[in-house]
């Protein structure tokens, strides 16, 4: 890509004659692009790469509490560990969900939900039953970068900021591929000299000019990691933009309503998995019971809802059932050892959560989140009889949802291993540098009393390709085209005085 934070002046590119019409409003509205996105380009790299590699980092960040010592005797029963894990707490604490893992090596984990609102994980020796010692959840450092990756940490306005963000590195992609795209010589030109410049342009293009210094070098290296980068860096803003809080919720809609998205039974559609009680009514004491403590059956609830740390994009928006036996079984719970022996049969042994019934119609939720996608399940017990009331695979997710758990796995570092963490970690630093390259050549400049924005053209051409673009991208993205009327808008007002709009 051409510059994420250039400044005005294409003196030396003029004088070489590649200044093409259009040019400079491609540059222009690269130039606003990066200098919106540059802040949030690094913020994503950096909590992005560290959570790539979190299989690694929470073990060495927490080895006194997620490791232990493989013994030979078996491993206590899971309802004896919680108790054990529930007695080490306050009375009021109640257990919302049991993480399930199969690795000799690996401590048993337990969550609560405290009277103060807080979220405790119970970390357990599974041969002996000694507590190990406890994490707040939100505050556990993989939840922080989790948080800082999505929101900035400041809720609902951080995961817009991000989400725009996301939109924006979109127009800086496609703006830098074309400013960097090599024009053709020059007609005049004779066929040998002309095939010389080509090869030339197009080593210049893949290599940067590491024999320049100053600004033209920063622009070289600037211009080459960007292309580099550009359809990795592309996937990680498609693949990342359905998670997004905003746009990814109503995304997710239509892909439902047109059968592509989740399987039946989400956002409304086909047949309701939710099982009423006869003659039961709604009642809101039920609510009142479990204020502040967010694992319920509770009507409306989805599955994005549960303290679950993972939840496949395809059932996030699922209605969570109820226990359509709690009328006729209610001394009979089935114990947490059934379900883990229940999931066993399904073929899920291990590295899955089971979300813990808070009432009486609630049921026990199971979310397995592998790295496989085609792996992905999502299963409902009944907390009474033990019946699976629904066990949704990847097979029943619509096209949409399927591909989208392939790029969720991608994104995330997790489906082929140490390979995929690395080329995530290169495209996440790449981008980091895109943005530190782009401030340099801006700062290199120092323009005073002015933003430092490339001057519009005389006479733009109609550059409608690129008009389409944009618009397309308003429409589609309904938040990104606000800001885009807004740029417009900020740019005329106090950068373009009465110039043409259709320059900018």
């Amino acid at each position: 890509m051409s510059a994420t934070l250039p400044a005005s002046g294409t003196r030396t590119a003029r004088a070489a004659g590649v200044v093409h019409p259009g040019y400079r409003t491609l540059w222009r509205w690269h130039f606003y692009a990066g200098l919106f996105v540059m802040p949030f380009l690094i913020v994503l790299a950096i909590t992005g790469t560290i959570y790539c590699f979190q299989p690694q980092i929470e073990p060495l960040l927490y080895p006194h509490r997620l490791v232990v010592t493989p013994q030979d005797t078996p491993r206590l029963p899971a309802d004896t560990l919680l108790a054990r894990a529930q007695a080490s707490l306050p009375p009021d604490a109640k257990p919302i969900r049991a993480h399930i893992e199969a690795n000799p090596a690996r401590s048993a984990e337990f969550i609560f939900a405290l009277a103060n609102g807080r979220k405790e994980s119970v970390y357990l020796n599974p041969y002996s039953g000694e507590v190990l010692g406890t994490l707040d959840v939100d505050s556990r450092f993989m939840q922080v970068d989790r948080m800082l990756h999505r929101k900035l940490l400041l809720g609902k306005p951080g995961e817009l900021l991000m989400e725009l963000a996301a939109c924006w590195t979109l127009v800086m992609i496609g703006t830098g591929v074309a400013l960097w795209w090599p024009r053709r010589a020059s007609a005049s030109a004779s066929a040998s000299s002309s095939s010389d410049r080509k090869g030339s342009t197009l080593r210049a293009a893949l290599w940067p000019r590491l024999g320049t210094k100053g600004r033209p070098f920063w622009k070289s290296l600037h211009s080459v990691i960007g292309i580099w980068l550009a359809v990795g860096a592309l996937a990680f803003v498609v693949s990342g933009l359905p998670w997004t809080g905003s746009w990814g919720k109503q995304f997710k809609a239509l892909a439902t309503r047109v059968n592509a998205g989740a399987p039946r039974g989400a956002w409304g559609g086909g047949l309701p998995l939710k099982s009423s009680l006869p003659g039961a009514q709604t009642d809101h004491s039920e609510h009142a019971e479990h204020a502040g403590h967010d694992m319920s059956s509770m009507p409306g609830m989805v599955m994005d809802d549960l303290p679950l740390p993972n939840v496949p994009w395809a059932v996030g928006a699922m209605h969570v059932p109820r226990s359509p036996d709690a009328a006729t079984h209610e001394n009979a719970r089935f114990t947490l050892d059934q379900v883990v022996g229940r999931m066993h049969a399904l073929g899920v042994e291990s590295g899955y959560d089971i979300a813990l019934p808070a009432t009486a119609t609630g049921v026990y939720t199971a979310s397995y989140f592998p790295s496989d996608p085609q792996q992905e399940r999502t299963v409902y017990i009944d907390q009474y009889s033990g019946k699976v009331l629904k066990d949704i695979r990847y097979a029943d997710y619509g096209a949409v949802s399927q591909v989208i758990s392939y790029g969720t796995s991608l994104h995330m570092g997790r489906y082929f291993g140490l390979a995929n963490q690395l080329i995530c970690t290169a495209i996440s630093l790449g981008l980091a540098a895109l943005a530190v390259t782009g401030f340099v050549m801006w700062w290199l400049r120092r323009p005073t009393r002015t933003v430092g924005a490339p001057s519009r053209e005389r006479a733009a051409p109609p550059m409608r390709a690129w008009k389409a673009g944009l618009a397309i991208l308003a429409v589609i993205f309904p938040l990104m085209g606000a800001t885009i009327v807004a740029v417009l808008l900020l740019d005329w007002l106090f950068f373009g005085g009465r110039q043409n709009l259709s320059a900018s």
